[in-house]
């Protein structure tokens, strides 16, 4: 499984949060190497049945949309989720190769990258979220990085259920 490195370049605040976040995401990626396609889209859990590896990368996908695209930026929200089906993004995973989600996510990110450079930490986003508090750019990518995380935890578990393969 490949290796990411944490450590920063350098030691101001952006960097550390872009790195650790850059982190999270090579982390999320390293879980689903030599994945096949077929453990891609099994579901493990019970109570968790659209929890697949592939289902975790759309999500984290389209949690990323969300978070920069329509609350920092104010863009219409184009996600696959809806109220009816909240779920949907990890649902509608099963219809796409484990790679493409992968390729997707990691361009994703390429602009997001970019998105964030060209952005003060202290921008505040155009849309509240749903306590109604305006967040700004710090807080999204903190809160980024957290549900990054939290989520290689579930791939974690998902890999070494499907293949027992362990690492970091």
């Amino acid at each position: 499984m490949t290796r990411i490195d944490d450590t920063p370049p350098a030691w101001d605040e952006r960097t550390q949060l872009t790195t650790f976040l850059d982190y999270a995401r090579g982390t999320a990626r390293a879980k689903c190497e030599g994945v096949s396609e077929e453990n891609a889209h099994k579901s493990l859990l019970p109570g968790s049945p659209l929890m697949t590896m592939s289902g975790v990368i759309n999500h984290l996908r389209w949690v990323e949309y969300y978070w920069f695209q329509v609350v920092f930026l104010g863009e219409e929200d184009r996600a696959p989720m809806t109220d009816e089906d909240p779920d949907r993004e990890m649902r509608i995973a099963v219809d796409f190769p484990l790679a493409q989600l992968l390729d997707e996510y990691a361009e994703q990110s390429a602009r997001y990258r970019e998105l964030v450079a060209g952005h003060g930490l202290g921008e505040q986003a155009q849309r509240a979220i749903r306590n109604g508090l305006l967040v700004d750019l710090r807080w999204i990518l903190h809160h980024l990085i957290e549900e990054t995380a939290r989520h290689n935890g579930h791939l974690d578990i998902l890999r070494e259920m499907l293949d027992g393969t362990t690492g970091y």
